[in-house]
């Protein structure tokens, strides 16, 4: 237990010492970068799907007697 302990906190101390942290600024920039990205990715994927699906759908009415 003394070592897992003892590494956690080693581990807080490189977070402390040797790790540079971006600014605030910079850090909400990115977030919201991810965040737009995150949501065209999602509807280009919802866009696929459906026309695949629409596709799809239309190809087994044609084949329907």
């Amino acid at each position: 237990m003394a070592k897992i302990v003892n590494y956690i906190s080693e581990a807080f101390e490189e977070l402390k010492s040797n790790v540079t942290w971006p600014e605030w600024a910079e850090v909400q920039k990115y977030t919201i970068t991810v965040a737009v990205f995150s949501i065209v990715f999602a509807l280009a994927t919802w866009g696929v799907d459906e026309l695949f699906a629409k596709s799809i759908a239309g190809f087994f009415n044609w084949l329907k007697p």
